[in-house]
This record gives C-alpha cells, structure tokens and sequence, in this order.
C-alpha cells in the first residue's frame, strides 16, 4: 500500500510541472494588446489629429485596462464637445464618437471674442460666424444659458435675433434683427416673452421700436 502510494504521489508530481510548464507558455504567448488606432468622428480632421495625439501619448499599454479617467480628461479638455461615447474594438481599436456643442452666441471678455457653447463653455474665435447673435455685459455662462431655455420654449424666433444686452441687475434686453429692442425684467420672462410675441406679429404696430415688458402683465410700446 505504501508502495503505490507512493507512486500516486509521482505521478501527480510529474502532472503538477507539466501543466505548470503549459501555463507558463502559454502566458509567455499572450499578447497584452497595446491600442494601436484610433478613430475619432464628429470634430474636423485638424481637431481629431490632435485629440487622437493627446490619446496615444497616455502609452496605452494594454488594450484591456485602459485608464478612462485620463482619456475622459483628454477628451473633455476640448471645449467643442457636447457628449461623447468610447467604444473598444478588439484587437487594438479605440472608436471615439463625440457630438459638437452647439454654438449659440458670441462674447467680447477682456478684449477677447468668444464663442459660448451650448455645453456652457466658451471656444476661441476661429470660426467666424457673424450670424450669431453678440451679448453686451458680463453675464455668467450658466445664466445666459438658462435664459436661453425661456426663449426656446417661447414663440421668438432665435434666428430673429441680432443681439442680447445683461444688466447687474441680471436683467436682459433682447434686439432683433429688425431693430425691435425688447426689455425684460429678471422675472416671469417666459409670460414675458410670450406677450411680446403677439405685439410683434400683430400688423397695427409695424412702427414700434421698443417693447417694454419689465412691468409684470404691462406693456409699453414706443414708435
């Protein structure tokens, strides 16, 4: 009895190396994949180049333990993008489908111009599209945004519009393009918007050149 277990013992020895040694290969073999391409769609060819350059020089070694954060970094520095999605595609292929933020109007800050996104961030002039309206004053990005939503839910067209004034008092005047000046006081903007709308399309006021709309359920017009 001693005698073979004993020679159980060696055979399952002999078993241990020769399936150790079969691992070992084959993990010798693996090949961790490193991210060879990448594919970005939704910026110009010159913005993607440099994304794509910004990606690769994180040395992304292995293909199956890519570091989001950094790359969400990267990619969120740029101020054009909307949203974004990251796809993997085996064996060394990293797809990056990004969505251009809207531009919505332009801003003149320290004696720069720029663009506001409707991603609330603001993008250097390179672009030169004078048909977006100008904003005068200093607001803050996310209030001019959230004015924006009352003026997408009334019946003014945005494409009406030559330019936006901002007060301190976080009020806004609205010009169009025909010269109306609208006035708006910081509150009930919507019901605001609304009342001004049936003024501007109504044909016995062809000749007005401001609507004064900052006194709740009033309005004041002047040739």
């Amino acid at each position: 009895m001693h005698i073979k277990k004993s020679r159980r013992v060696l055979i399952y020895f002999f078993l241990l190396i020769l399936l150790g040694s079969i691992n070992n290969i084959s993990l010798y073999k693996i090949n961790f994949n490193k991210v060879k391409n990448i594919k970005i769609t939704g910026l110009d060819v010159s913005e993607s180049k440099i994304l794509s350059k910004k990606i690769k020089n994180l040395n992304l070694e292995n293909f199956f333990s890519l570091n989001s954060d950094k790359i969400n970094q990267i990619i969120n520095s740029n101020n054009l993008v909307e949203n974004y999605k990251i796809i993997k595609i085996y064996p060394s292929t990293l797809n990056v489908y990004i969505k251009k933020t809207d531009l919505v109007a332009k801003i003149n800050l320290e004696g720069e111009l720029y663009y506001i996104g409707s991603n609330g961030k603001l993008i250097d002039n390179n672009f030169l599209n004078d048909e977006l309206p100008y904003i005068f004053g200093k607001p803050n990005i996310q209030d001019f945004l959230t004015f924006l939503k009352f003026l997408d839910n009334s019946k003014i067209s945005y494409e009406e519009i030559n330019s936006f004034y901002y007060f301190p008092s976080k009020r806004w005047d609205i010009k169009l393009k025909n010269n109306v000046v609208i006035k708006l006081s910081n509150t009930n903007i919507k019901k605001s918007l609304d009342l001004v709308y049936g003024f501007l399309n109504n044909s016995g006021f062809k000749n007005i050149k401001i609507i004064d709309a900052r006194i709740n359920d009033k309005i004041i017009i002047n040739g």
